[in-house]
């Protein structure tokens, strides 16, 4: 058995190669690195797949984040909402642009912003909520669109984790995650379902002059040379990551089928095991399974992890301290206590490994390990 990895880049990689170095040689003999031609075809592309009229490509998820609070003109003094149980981006451009920062706790089955919590949050203040597409499957959109327009807030989707999965709405209708609020925001970060090979990033929007300010925010405020109408920020997507994700894309709806039978197989191991809970698929959404993340009942975590080090397998935890318990966010005055499904989580959860290369071999390998694991006190 090939050692087990938490994300295999070199073997997805090396079945795409011949595709990948022409379009990086391409780029290369261009000499064009900045924009250019490979960065509008992979726009253009991506715009297509995810049916949103307009897709800015910028230098990585984060910026997208930021950017996208700058061109909707979020000064101190405002209120965001988001979840506590995140990566830290998504709440810490939040406090880099003097905006503060509210959070809302979120459901336990499926890690997402609870609805039926966020209009306990909302205050005059209030501006935005950013809902965040946790670990591959859509928040309910269409009770936050809605909750959005009863107090005229702005949305902005963190769809960092969740490319290519789609929202269904009660009517049956389905849009990709990331074209539903005012913008989305994604990332390519490489271990990401549709990942480069360096950082990168990519705002969506379906307002024409918002795209058009997200544009300009990214290079330096700047909408004609030398003419800079706002301060903005360089960000942009070189080229060679953009031929890297161009042909990438081709292959996501595959990558992301994938990936959901390889968290059936993980499910159908562990559905019965008194001690883990297999992830919950929301009945309003796909799940791209950019994480397969576990709960663990009445079992000692670090015993576990400790158990699959010495198997070699590696395992990962998202995220063992909650946003609102974080000490970069000691000023925002939240206590152990405020957000107890969050806390909950972040003492339980385990992230298996998953990617397009994982073989029922190791998954075999690996449930064998984790069932083991548990009787460890």
């Amino acid at each position: 058995m090939t050692p087990i990895k938490m994300v295999d880049l070199k073997g997805q990689y090396e079945k795409i190669k011949k595709e990948i170095d022409e379009n990086i040689l391409q780029v290369i003999e261009s000499t064009i690195f900045i924009n250019g031609p490979k960065v509008k075809e992979f726009q253009t592309h991506l715009e297509n797949y995810l049916g949103v009229k307009h897709v800015i490509p910028c230098a990585n998820g984060t910026d997208a984040l930021q950017v996208s609070l700058m061109a909707l003109g979020l000064k101190a003094g405002d209120e965001v909402i988001t979840s506590p149980f995140t990566f830290i981006a998504t709440a810490e451009v939040v406090g880099l642009l003097g905006i503060t920062c509210k959070f809302a706790d979120v459901e336990r089955d499926t890690f997402n912003l609870d609805v039926t919590q966020l209009e306990k949050a909302i205050t005059p203040k209030t501006k935005a909520i950013i809902p965040v597409h946790l670990f591959g499957q859509s928040c309910n959109m269409e009770i936050i669109m809605q909750i959005a327009k009863k107090y005229g807030l702005f949305v902005i989707e963190d769809a960092c984790q969740s490319i290519g999965a789609d929202f269904i709405y009660k009517n049956g209708e389905k849009k990709k995650t990331g074209t539903i609020g005012d913008i989305g925001c994604t990332s390519f970060f490489p271990s990401k379902n549709l990942g480069c090979y360096g950082d990168g990033g990519a705002i969506f929007t379906n307002d024409d002059e918002l795209a058009r300010k997200l544009r300009g925010i990214c290079n330096h405020g700047m909408f004609e040379q030398y003419h800079h109408k706002l301060l903005g920020v360089n960000s942009r997507l070189d080229a060679i990551q953009a031929a890297v994700l161009d042909v990438k894309l081709k292959y996501l709806d595959e990558y992301n089928a994938t990936r959901r039978k390889a968290a059936d197989f993980y499910n159908k191991m562990f559905e019965n095991n008194p001690n883990i809970e297999i992830p919950a698929i929301s009945s309003f959404s796909t799940h791209v399974f950019h994480q397969y993340t576990l709960k663990l009942k009445n079992a000692n975590r670090e015993k576990v992890i400790e158990k699959m080090k010495e198997a070699e397998i590696p395992v990962m935890v998202y995220y063992p301290v909650p946003l609102h318990l974080q000490e970069a966010f000691g000023y925002l005055g939240y206590n152990t206590g405020d957000f107890p499904i969050t806390e909950k989580l972040s003492e339980c959860v385990i992230s298996l490994p998953m990617h397009t290369e994982l073989t029922e071999e190791q998954q075999m390998f690996i449930g064998r390990n984790l069932i083991g694991g548990l009787g460890l006190s």
